[in-house]
């Protein structure tokens, strides 16, 4: 397979006539070459049946370097040495009858881990301790209109997870965990926008997720699977048969003293797909005393802009109608620790994500037009175990958790009896934020339950906010790095150059490694440098506090081969709740192989059985004889002992293929039996002439055997 690269206008798909005119001159292809052109997204391919070669368009992105132009990736094969095979979605079978395998959480890890199990032949029986994802959307309203959170249905827990209600977005960096096709495919299968398949950051839309979830659900429920929404699973625990019992609180059936009702659930399998908010399951391991270990994790702030203003600095002042809304993504190094962008949402509004009372969480959505007036995306900083403070190292692998839940308690705090709705959120302006100043006033913002003034510099650590404060201004800030030498010490300092500072926005995030926002070129003793910041495209620009829910602080233990929790056999930690995935692709494509794990063990046990089982009856001779006579060369007896591969009859010498009956010298495909001349495949027996499919006759002399006249003219 080949590949190259060409573009196209925004706002128009690549004709066929186009990919086929590039690629004859990209890979010197003879003039009259015959060549198919695949486009993913299209439910029509016309093809050639006796074509050359065939064209797939593989990948699109947006390039606006220079020109605002569409990039796409191009994938040649050469149909004489290689086929090309479109991917297809593997058949999902009946498991009415089937084995079950329970699935705790409905997100992507989940539904996910339930429709391979489909195609495996396996039943998924989902518990959701959330609504289903139409009514989810009521306690959805009511958490941002009133400020009235639901603990068990939010914007975090529920039908779709976390993801149902974010954007969306299906890039991602895991393309060496799985299959990442099998996500998107199905994805389309559903509803999705057949675009995904090509686009370089694809997303579905927070309008249009609910409704590929509830399909997702009917297909899994018609092919024999179950949900069991209102269920939260209280503890999960070993049978004495090896089964895994798990037990759960079912709310939408209460007792007669207004209580949800008790419910167990058993099966061989379970996977743990519970999300990274699903604090109750870590407790429930801590108790128990299985095993659990911190890992890293990242908290900042929201930042908003107007959508406008990233059109322009992104698109360089070319955005035109029609375009798609630009996004942005940055990653720095400031004082050993990366600061990035997390989950970017143009024309998006900000959403209050919290799972606990008395806490206030932010995060982002956008619908599939991205047509909104503001973008939002995390600007968060990375943070190890052992950068917790050491006031909370006393929590052991809950340290991370504590920290987590104290800074999301004072954004809370602060802003009580300062707004009506108790879910209103600290923001300040940027610039504010970045020279240390409490904002005199808050620009419009996209927050439906209101946000206060507040000093975010002084409420978030010193560990987050001064990293923040260097990236923002590195970032957001198109300034100018002046250079000013020092006449005499204590004098004033006198500007002598001027060099461009700092880029805008850039088209792809470099790596966290790149660069380091705090280190500055290196000068003489009587040299100072000194950066002025443009405020243009940021005077507007929000922070909201905070942006905690990255990923979770803690991590269950699994085996990396069998994917199996450490705590106990049959129990497969899966997506971010597990700390194995952060995204929506990411966290399918580990439910995938969490249910690919699961089953395959359950195969390997199965023929393990069997193979035990028959050995068993063979040995037995009661049992053979109570089997009826098949016949002399397949029924032992026990006069006759059992005959293997490597039994001899008689007392022969075991003979092997090098062995010679006699004394005759070994023969080798060289050996002549007489002294005739060796005969090869060119040799003739007659002096006929050497026919070549037609008679010699008809035979035209062959080039170099004829004299000048025979040539002509």
């Amino acid at each position: 397979m080949k590949e190259f690269e060409m573009t196209g206008r925004i706002g128009r798909d690549l004709r066929p006539d186009d990919v086929r005119i590039v690629a004859a001159r990209e890979l010197m292809l003879r003039g009259n070459a015959i060549i198919n052109v695949i486009d993913p997204t299209k439910s029509f391919q016309p093809e050639f049946p006796n074509a050359d070669y065939t064209c797939v368009i593989a990948k699109r992105s947006i390039d606006a370097r220079d020109e605002v132009v569409y990039r796409y990736k191009i994938e040649v094969y050469d149909i004489r040495r290689e086929s090309y095979h479109p991917y297809e979605i593997p058949e999902y079978k009946d498991v009415h009858e089937a084995d079950p395998a329970i699935i705790v959480g409905a997100g992507p890890a989940g539904i996910f881990a339930a429709l391979k199990l489909l195609t495996l032949g396996r039943k998924p029986i989902i518990l959701e301790r959330g609504k289903d994802v139409h009514e989810r959307k009521f306690d959805m309203a009511k958490l941002s209109k009133d400020g009235v959170l639901n603990p068990d249905s939010n914007y975090c827990y529920g039908e779709g997870g976390a993801g149902a209600f974010s954007d969306g977005k299906l890039y991602t960096r895991s393309s060496k965990r799985g299959d990442i096709r099998e996500v998107l495919y199905q994805l389309v299968k559903f509803g999705a926008n057949p675009q995904i398949l090509v686009d370089a950051h694809a997303h579905i839309g927070s309008d249009r997720l609910p409704k590929i979830v509830e399909n997702i659900r009917q297909c899994i429920i018609e092919h024999g699977g179950e949900y069991h929404f209102g269920t939260k699973v209280t503890d999960i625990s070993k049978k004495a048969d090896g089964t895994i019992a798990v037990k759960a609180l079912d709310s939408l059936n209460l007792t007669k003293a207004g209580k949800p009702s008790a419910v167990k659930y058993c099966a061989n399998k379970v996977i743990l797909a519970t999300g990274h908010s699903a604090r109750d399951i870590y407790d429930m391991f801590a108790s128990k005393g299985w095993s659990l270990e911190a890992k890293g994790f990242a908290m900042g702030v929201r930042v908003e802009h107007s959508q406008a203003a990233i059109n322009d600095i992104r698109y360089h002042g070319q955005w035109k109608t029609g375009m798609p809304a630009a996004e942005y993504s940055f990653a720095k190094q400031v004082d050993g620790r990366g600061v990035y962008s997390f989950c970017m949402c143009p024309g998006g509004i900000l959403v209050p994500s919290a799972t606990d009372p008395e806490t206030i969480v932010m995060n982002g959505m956008s619908n599939s037009s991205r047509s909104g007036r503001f973008a939002n995306a995390g600007a968060v900083v990375q943070i190890n175990p052992e950068d917790v403070p050491e006031e909370y190292q006393k929590y052991g692998v809950f340290a991370g958790l504590e920290w987590q839940h104290s800074i999301e308690h004072k954004m809370w705090e602060y802003v009580q009896g300062k707004a009506e709705n108790p879910m209103a959120a600290p923001a300040q302006r940027m610039k504010d934020f970045c020279n240390g100043v409490i904002s005199t006033d808050l620009p419009e913002t996209s927050y439906k339950p209101g946000v206060v003034s507040a000093p975010l510099h002084e409420l978030l650590p010193e560990y987050i906010t001064g990293r923040l404060q260097v990236a923002l201004k590195e970032v957001f800030y198109a300034g100018r790095r002046v250079r000013k030498v020092v006449a005499e010490p204590g004098e004033d300092v006198v500007d002598v150059s001027d060099e461009n500072a700092s880029e805008e926005l850039k088209n792809d995030a470099p790596n966290v490694s790149e660069s380091s926002a705090s280190e500055e070129p290196e000068v003489e003793k009587n040299e100072v440098i000194e950066i002025e910041y443009d405020e243009k495209h940021t005077e507007d620009a929000l922070l909201v506090g905070v942006e905690s829910r990255t990923s979770s602080p803690i991590r269950i233990p699994r085996n990396p081969k069998s994917y199996e929790a450490d705590a106990m056999l049959g129990l497969y930690p899966a997506g971010e709740g597990a700390g194995y995935s952060g995204g929506i692709v990411s966290s399918a494509i580990d439910g995938i192989n969490c249910a690919v794990a699961a089953v395959t063990d359950v195969v390997a046990e199965e023929a393990a059985c069997s193979v035990e089982k028959s050995d068993e009856a063979v040995s037995d001779p009661a049992k053979i004889a109570d089997e009826p006579e098949v016949g002399k060369e397949t029924q032992d007896s026990e006069e006759r002992p059992r005959r293997r591969f490597d039994d001899r009859r008689d007392d022969r010498p075991r003979r092997r293929f090098d062995d010679r009956r006699d004394d005759r010298p070994r023969r080798r495909f060289d050996d002549r039996s007489d002294d005739r001349p060796r005969h090869r495949f060119n040799d003739r027996r007659d002096d006929r002439p050497f026919r070549r499919g037609r008679s010699s006759d008809e035979r035209p002399p062959r080039f170099g055997r004829h004299s000048d006249e025979d040539l002509g003219d």
